[in-house]
């Protein structure tokens, strides 16, 4: 074991934490964890302590935003989303594209800043700040494309559609990847015209400050962006009811996710929802075994299985099982697993005290419904002293029926559980028996099959001989409680804008069938 004094752990963290909020203006006797009408403010409420995923302990306190700052928040976005959209869409491209070069001149203060926050390895969140910078370039693109159509109507009139946006959009987004799920949301919003009020998980709340500060900076209207930060029964009821939200878009649990979309009901604001998942990850007994081992580990070991597309139900035709599990007992046991900060780290901590326990929990209660542990099932070995935090070995389980709770629930954690099936018929009722629907992959050498499989399985996304490839140019969202919606691609630029239908009336004398002569006006 590796040793080093539990207090240094400790120190370390909070003074980089320290430097990197100062770097980004948000330092103060307590931290301005949020960003409203162009300035860094702390919150109105209670205090809020965050725990470091690593030690444990805790590492930092902010105070919760409060109702006051979110009608400010929202008046600071609705101003400046009229200032936005009436620059040209060529203009706003041009903005949007160097807050990508903004974003990107500061990746590296950017990744340490969640690495710390969110106890993610750093070589995860370098990549997540890089896609950042791709959204927003790929969505400046989108600035001046957006083309509406004309209707050859049976009238006189010119009808033409064009897409308009909401006004003030409310986004709310995770702690598994707050960083990535803010850039997600902020650009396509940004790109149909429309001001934002965001509020991340209270649990990791100052990467996407930081963010809004650097594209304020790169040249976005003042209050275009505005970040709010605190508990979701304070700040993000009072963001959801507040009556200047035009459309809500969550990212999160099914539990959470009912909530948002009854609260926009009330008021018959539309949503995105893009929730969780238990995604089935099928491998047949004529496919390259070496491919399909590392894609499942990817699939559900990435981001410490903390992921919603993560393929946490491992589906082995029989003939191939013992020798696929016996694989990834082996493989999982040699993932590095460490501090988040270490550049050979694959595998860091849970992010929460009540991830870990749920996780650890659903771990032994698999154990006890006859659930076969063949890998991890516990804390990680060889950890620095003073790692107390929220770690589970990489976890793989067998002897899993499918009406285990660890088959049906999702984990959200690294806990893959591996079922056997005989054939193709049964491998697709095992894959769709779930009341989730956001992804899935087959792999397989036999081209119709993969196409026939894929075809079946009723996820909103579906990989081939592949697993969690994503790409902002695609949609992105799932089927019943994964959500509905879409997120990235043209599809999740449409979910930010309107269509208006606006009728031009061309005859040399109006065809308004009803009203009074113009000679009596």
């Amino acid at each position: 074991m590796t040793t080093s004094n539990p207090i240094s752990l400790d120190l370390q963290a909070q003074r980089r934490l320290a430097a990197l909020l100062d770097h980004f203006g948000l330092a103060g006797d307590t931290p301005r964890s949020n960003w409203i009408a162009g300035e860094s403010l702390g919150g109105e409420g209670e205090r809020i302590a965050l725990n470091d995923p690593v030690t444990g302990r805790e590492l930092i306190a902010y105070h919760d935003a409060g109702a006051g700052l979110i009608d400010r928040a929202v008046a600071s976005a609705a101003e400046a989303q009229l200032v936005w959209s009436g620059l040209t869409a060529s203009e706003r491209g041009r903005r949007m594209y160097a807050a990508a070069q903004a974003i990107i001149a500061q990746a590296d203060a950017l990744a340490e800043l969640e690495s710390l926050v969110a106890g993610k390895p750093i070589s995860d969140c370098r990549g997540e700040v890089a896609k950042v910078r791709e959204m927003f370039e790929y969505y400046a693109g989108w600035c001046d494309k957006q083309h509406g159509e004309v209707i050859p109507v049976p009238t006189s009139h010119l009808n033409f559609v064009r897409y308009v946006p909401f006004g003030v959009v409310g986004q709310i987004t995770p702690w598994n990847a707050p960083l990535f799920t803010c850039g997600w949301q902020l650009a396509p919003a940004l790109a149909a015209g429309n001001g934002v009020v965001l509020k991340p998980s209270e649990l990791t709340p100052f990467s996407s400050v930081a963010l809004a500060g650097l594209l304020e900076a790169s040249g976005l209207p003042r209050g275009l962006v505005n970040i709010v930060n605190g508990l979701g029964a304070t700040t993000g009821q009072a963001l959801t009811g507040h009556d200047g939200i035009s459309k809500l878009v969550f990212v999160g649990s099914p539990e959470s996710g009912r909530v948002i979309a009854e609260a926009g009901a009330r008021r018959l604001v539309p949503s995105v929802l893009e929730l969780g998942g238990k995604s089935a990850n099928i491998v047949f007994d004529d496919a390259k075994l070496d491919d399909a081992v590392g894609g499942a580990q990817a699939a559900i070991f990435g981001g410490a299985g903390q992921s919603c597309v993560a393929g946490s139900r491992l589906l082995v035709q029989r003939e191939i099982f013992d020798r696929v599990v016996e694989r990834l007992a082996r493989a999982a046991a040699l993932i590095p697993v460490g501090l988040p900060s270490g550049p050979s780290t694959r595998m860091g901590p849970l992010q929460n005290a009540r991830q870990f326990e749920r996780v650890t929990r659903m771990i032994e209660e698999a154990k006890a419904a006859g659930a076969r542990v063949v890998s991890g099932g516990g804390r990680p070995q060889g950890l620095p002293e003073g790692a107390d935090g929220y770690f589970v070995a990489p976890t793989v389980l067998v002897d899993v029926t499918p009406e285990m709770t660890i088959a049906r629930e999702e984990v959200f954690g690294p806990v893959l559980v591996v079922m056997p099936f005989d054939d193709e018929q049964e491998a697709l009722a095992l894959a769709n028996a779930t009341r989730f629907g956001l992804a899935g992959a087959v792999w397989t050498q036999d081209p119709a099959r993969a196409h026939r499989v894929a075809a079946q399985l009723r996820a909103g996304t579906v990989w081939i001989n592949g697993y969690k490839t994503i790409s902002v140019m695609s949609p992105f969202g799932g089927f019943r409680d994964s959500g509905y919606g879409r997120s990235s691609g043209l599809d999740g630029l449409r979910e930010y804008s309107v269509a208006q239908s606006v009728w031009v009336e061309t005859a040399a004398r109006s065809s308004v069938a009803m009203g009074y002569g113009s000679g009596l006006v």
